[in-house]
């Protein structure tokens, strides 16, 4: 069953509304995946804030008319074949560890020896730059998420104040170590 106009006017504007409120997108190519496999994955992709959805090639060219990428040859030449796109919102690196992640689980299963790779990272985009499939496992992949950087910077805010509570102490401390000594000395020990 085909779609009508409406419904697929709606379809590409549901995407470019994607695209426009993602902090980072990846595209993959999914073929030779069992759907058992694509199940798990999709789970994995909502416990971590993430929306997937297998698009038309057509209808991410439809949705991205007018944008910056629409015009872009180098993301157009990956809009060839089987096409999912995992969007992040939150956590830019999200999609990229759930996609690695993944594929370090499951590498038996997706680079079978002799055989052809499955569940391949064809691109990824980051504030409007596009990465190579490379450089979405190197970079985007380990950057941290939104929850390590915060604890970092918990960590560096409160390291002064952890200094100054240990320099207020250390004069209480050294006097109680001192009468502790004398003490000593006094007992004959």
């Amino acid at each position: 069953m085909s779609l009508t106009r409406e419904q697929k006017t709606a379809q590409a504007a549901s995407v470019r509304e994607s695209f426009d409120n993602a902090s980072s997108t990846v595209l993959v190519d999914f073929r030779g995946v069992n759907v058992e496999m694509i199940t798990d994955l999709r789970a994995r992709f909502r416990d971590a804030g993430v929306e997937y959805k297998v698009v038309k090639n057509n209808v991410v060219r439809k949705a991205l008319e007018g944008s910056e990428l629409g015009g872009d040859t180098e993301f157009g030449q990956y809009l060839a074949g089987p096409t999912a796109i995992a969007w992040s919102f939150e956590d830019p690196s999200a999609a990229a560890k759930v996609i690695k992640n993944f594929r370090k689980e499951f590498t038996d299963v997706l680079e079978p020896k002799g055989g052809d790779p499955k569940l391949l990272v064809k691109c990824g985009l980051l504030e409007g730059q596009v990465l190579d499939a490379k450089r979405v496992e190197k970079e985007l992949a380990t950057l941290p998420s939104k929850d390590e950087i915060r604890a970092a910077l918990l960590a560096q805010l409160m390291a002064p104040m952890q200094n100054l509570v240990g320099q207020i102490n250390a004069p209480a401390q050294n006097l109680a170590l001192v009468l502790d000594a004398y003490r000593r000395k006094e007992a004959g020990e």
